[in-house]
């Protein structure tokens, strides 16, 4: 690793410090406690990096995210929290950005090194407890160690396929003192399968009905610019997973929605209908996996990820490609010699087979929420964060999305308590942008306490609740499979509206449709935050 000329003798906890200011680090998520006081005592002092007080450790690793994610992963969100409940609080954060494949740094706390293993006050083994949900996770005891542990975590989060790690601080460490180098990261190594372009651009030239899937690879791998240069260059169909959502402009023509469970008819159909499928870093989960269970997929499949584990592993692809999309399709681009407009017109029609979404009644439904909010947003270009439940699908499904990065949602663990927080990461990583933030009744009460963080800092996220009063998402299975019983899912809320204006954020209620033209107004006339509480129809279904 590539050294400075100089060095230093610091505090380990001055070390820290140094450290992530000098691979880039300018904004820490945490929350503070005993054990990591002395680095607290350095931040303190220290104008360079810009500390966010939130209220929970789960919702500090979700700001992260939201924060990483505002960057197209190409920086990680960087956390500090103390020892015991605080380092064991992360772990659900950790789980989200392991599957959805975001780099974060989080830093534990962790008693002395002479007490690890004695139950000490607030010990938790949080080494072990992370390793299944992390890239690596790093204990240090000793502070000669510290330095480069933290450049080693920061490039095993960066490379790759990313992702979190944990690195796990002793207390003793943090006042011993040694030399601080200044390291470096070292060059990021990606060895795509380039020898095997030809054969893809074989397969294609060959091909009739060739479609792309779009998955959250295209993001990460920052290459949305040479997927849309392929695919209208060739006007070839294109589809995108949850994930992938952004990474190919939704107002385009060849657009044909999301696939899977809770995709559109258009979308799966088109897979079914095509003779060549591309997956551009899609990793074919059961949501959509489920939808194509005769080997629809498998006989026409290329897999494209730059983690060679996920190809093979759900459907036995007819090619897999390991490497960085981006280098992937640039290889392809201007290569292929055919044009596809005969069958991307014939595809237009399956787009008309979309169902439209069913009115129950005449109370305010979700989908002129969301159509109102695009018309009145598609213009601004916003970020859009959800939590997870019907609201996310029908923003999923009814929001325009057209540049990488502007959907932020929680995709494979599926994590309520996600979106709000996100947005808030991700307000921050846009210099206090305002940043949407789509959530239903249920979800905005996992980590509703983060309202007092957005109030704290004034960031200008936008609440706008689907409150139908249940836990809707599993009201709808239990109205299809359990014959109605609706075990434990109706809920009794807060005045959301009173609660937002006790936290010192404006708010207001909507219940008409004609209500909401003025409700969206006064919502972003402002650079602050603002609640909608929308009462909507409870029966609606996904």
């Amino acid at each position: 690793m590539a050294m400075q000329s100089t060095t230093q003798t610091l505090t380990g906890a001055q070390i820290v410090t140094a450290t992530l200011k000098n691979l880039g680090v300018d904004t820490i998520f945490g929350y503070p406690g005993g054990i990591v006081l002395k680095v607290y005592d350095e931040l303190f002092t220290d104008s360079d990096i810009k500390h966010i007080l939130c209220r929970h450790e789960q919702a500090c690793v979700h700001a992260a995210e939201g924060y990483s994610r505002s960057f197209g992963g190409q920086k990680p969100g960087v956390v500090l929290v103390t020892s015991g409940p605080g380092a064991t609080n992360i772990v659900t954060g950790l789980a989200n950005a392991y599957l959805d494949g975001y780099p974060l740094v989080v830093l534990t706390g962790q008693v002395s090194k002479e007490l690890i293993g004695k139950d000490a006050f607030q010990e938790v083994n949080i080494v072990d407890i992370a390793r299944p949900c992390t890239k690596e996770t790093y204990q240090v005891t000793d502070v000669r160690d510290l330095e480069k542990t933290l450049v080693e975590a920061f490039h095993t989060a960066l490379s790759g396929k990313k992702g979190p790690v944990v690195i796990d601080l002793a207390k003793n460490i943090f006042t011993e003192t040694t030399e601080f180098d200044g390291m470096k990261l070292p060059p990021f190594e990606v060895r795509s399968d380039l020898d095997k372009i030809p054969r893809v651009l074989s397969l294609l030239n060959d091909a009739q009905r060739p479609v792309i899937v779009a998955g959250g690879g295209v993001l990460h791998s920052n290459a949305a610019h040479e997927l849309a240069s392929l695919a209208c260059g060739l006007s070839i169909p294109v589809v995108s997973t949850m994930m992938g959502l952004g990474a190919f402009p939704q107002s385009s023509p060849l657009y044909f929605g999301m696939i899977g469970l809770f995709g559109s008819y258009s979308a799966n159909q088109i897979l079914r209908k095509s003779d060549l499928i591309i997956s551009l870093g899609a990793r074919f989960n059961d949501r959509i996996s489920c939808c194509f269970p005769n080997g629809e997929l498998e006989r026409n499949l290329i897999q494209i990820d730059i983690n060679d584990y996920e190809i093979f592993r759900i459907f036995n692809a007819r090619m897999g490609v390991k490497g960085d999309i981006k280098e992937i399709l640039d290889g392809l681009l201007s290569k292929v010699s055919k044009d596809f407009t005969d069958w991307a017109q014939e595809a237009q029609v399956l787009k008309a087979r979309n169902k439209l979404p069913a009115k129950k009644s005449e109370k305010l439904h979700s989908y002129q929420v969301i159509d109102a909010l695009y018309d009145y947003t598609k213009n601004k270009s916003l970020t859009v964060a959800t939590e997870v439940g019907q609201h996310q699908l029908w923003c999923a499904k009814g929001y325009k999305f057209n540049r990488p990065g502007q959907f932020i949602t929680s995709g494979g663990l599926g994590t309520m308590g996600f979106g709000f927080p996100a947005a808030i990461g991700a307000s921050i990583a846009q210099q206090r942008a305002p940043v949407i933030c789509v959530t239903g009744d249920g979800s905005l009460q996992m980590n509703i306490q983060e309202l007092a963080t957005c109030a704290q800092y004034g960031l200008p996220v936008k609440i706008l609740v689907l409150n139908n009063g249940y836990l809707g998402m599993v009201r709808q299975l239990q109205e299809k499979m359990c014959e109605k019983r609706y075990a434990q899912t109706r809920i009794q809320n807060p005045d959301f509206v009173g609660l937002a204006k006790a936290y010192g954020i404006d708010a207001l209620r909507v219940e008409k449709i004609e209500e909401i033209p003025a409700a969206l107004e006064k919502c972003f006339a402002s650079n602050a935050p603002f609640l909608i509480d929308f009462i909507i129809e409870p029966m609606e279904v996904v």
